[in-house]
């Protein structure tokens, strides 16, 4: 296992940060121009390894994608140009490309398979496979469909009513994309709203898709053209800059082009309701997901309780924010995000266990976390445990630490962030 000495102890962050494209708009420019008639054009797509296992998958399927200084250009044959793959379809550590892709191929009539990595294996599937297999597509796998390897066998879909047991945008979309395939109209009912950018991709390539509050309506047999697509800095990947310009002292921080659809701005209400200095300059241009500039200036950070409704918009950026509280003042509890412990790890255990190492006060509880503030944060050996997010979070809570940090794997920060160790570097003068 490699290891890396991080930064520790630092005074001052400053500069401008590009933040690189949004992970869940890449992967689905790549399906959507894949599943569309005709070429689709994607600027700023990010090239992380995810991305890639998607880009991959799709080629195996018989798309033409090629790629070029993060733009790509996709050769879409529609959903019926797709073909049978000759090889398993691997994809790698991303729960994103095994779950949206298990939606479109459980409407083709052909048989694929589909596996992953370590941490892949260990995540459910039946949230997915459940309701695609009442819509008529033979699914098998690990534990009656439960894990990777999954097999399936589409065509030949109904159209489905069915209400989301948890609150989560992969299974709403794998839905929908059957959904699309499906002799009639399919309702989804999500128990709290999750991102949205499913459902902006459809508009984007002239479909139609209705909401409702919290009720999606889509309809069959739907044709899609190829469009071009502007990928957005990715909010998630902006989060980590975001708390380490608020919590570093003598740092102000502006990160360009940022994402800003309102399913995914719960980082932004939670660092305001805090009490981060925070500005937002929006983006005037025409786009079909909304963008602007972050600055974000060393503030004074209050504790807060983060619960409900709330949760599926921050869901990926709980681990930053858990270290965000560390240096608040009072007590912050985190409510209601079960989720993550079905993520690329068990994010509450792992959060707490690696936080708890740099000397952090914080415990674990059923459904998230208390973190006591304010924390003074020693210094340590710490592990990505592969999660990306994880790993992120580690290095930037080391710029706090007053004595040497060493973080375990930082190689899986390449999953959805390639360059993010440079960035921070240009912004340390």
């Amino acid at each position: 296992m490699t290891s890396l000495n991080l930064k520790t102890n630092i005074k001052g962050l400053n500069g401008k940060i590009t933040i690189p494209g949004d992970k869940s708009i890449s992967h689905r420019s790549v399906m959507f121009g894949s599943i569309a008639h005709g070429e689709t054009k994607v600027t700023n797509f990010l090239p992380g390894e995810d991305c890639l296992s998607t880009i991959s998958c799709f080629r195996k399927l018989g798309v033409t994608i090629d790629e070029t200084d993060n733009q790509l250009r996709i050769i879409g044959k529609g959903f019926d140009g797709l073909t049978e793959p000759t090889e398993v379809l691997d994809v790698g550590n991303s729960g994103t490309t095994i779950r949206l892709l298990m939606g479109i191929l459980a409407g083709r009539p052909f048989f694929s398979s589909l596996v992953g990595d370590e941490s892949i294996g260990k995540r459910p599937m039946t949230r997915v496979t459940n309701p695609l297999t009442e819509m008529g597509a033979r699914i098998d796998g690990r534990k009656n469909g439960s894990f990777t390897p999954i097999s399936l066998r589409g065509g030949g879909l109904q159209p489905i009513n069915y209400r989301l047991p948890v609150a989560s945008a992969q299974v709403k979309s794998a839905i929908i994309l059957a959904g699309l395939q499906a002799e009639g109209q399919s309702t989804i009912i999500e128990p709290e709203e999750t991102r949205d950018h499913t459902e902006r991709m459809i508009i984007r390539f002239g479909g139609e898709i209705h909401k409702d509050n919290q009720k999606i309506i889509v309809k069959g047999g739907q044709k899609l053209t190829g469009t071009t697509i502007q990928v957005p800095g990715d909010i998630s990947s902006a989060a980590f800059f975001l708390v380490a310009g608020a919590i570093i002292p003598e740092s102000e921080i502006v990160l360009k082009d940022v994402g800003l659809n309102p399913t995914r701005t719960g980082i932004i209400e939670v660092m305001k309701k805090m009490g981060a200095s925070l500005e937002i300059v929006q983006n005037d241009k025409e786009s079909f997901e909304p963008s602007g500039d972050l600055i974000i200036k060393t503030s004074k950070l209050k504790g807060i309780v983060i619960e409900g409704d709330l949760i599926p918009k921050l869901i990926d950026e709980i681990p930053i924010i858990a270290l965000l509280a560390t240096q608040a003042e009072g007590t912050t509890i985190i409510k209601d995000a079960e989720e993550l412990k079905v993520k690329e790890t068990n994010r509450i255990d792992t959060v707490v266990q690696e936080l708890k190492e740099l000397g952090a006060k914080i415990e674990a509880t059923e459904d998230g976390m208390i973190i006591y503030g304010k924390s003074v944060l020693s210094g340590g050996t710490v592990s990505s445990h592969g999660d990306h997010r994880i790993g992120m979070m580690l290095a930037i809570a080391a710029l706090l630490c007053q004595s040497e940090a060493k973080l375990e794997n930082p190689e899986a920060i390449s999953v959805s962030y390639p360059n993010f160790f440079e960035h921070l570097n240009s912004l340390i003068k």
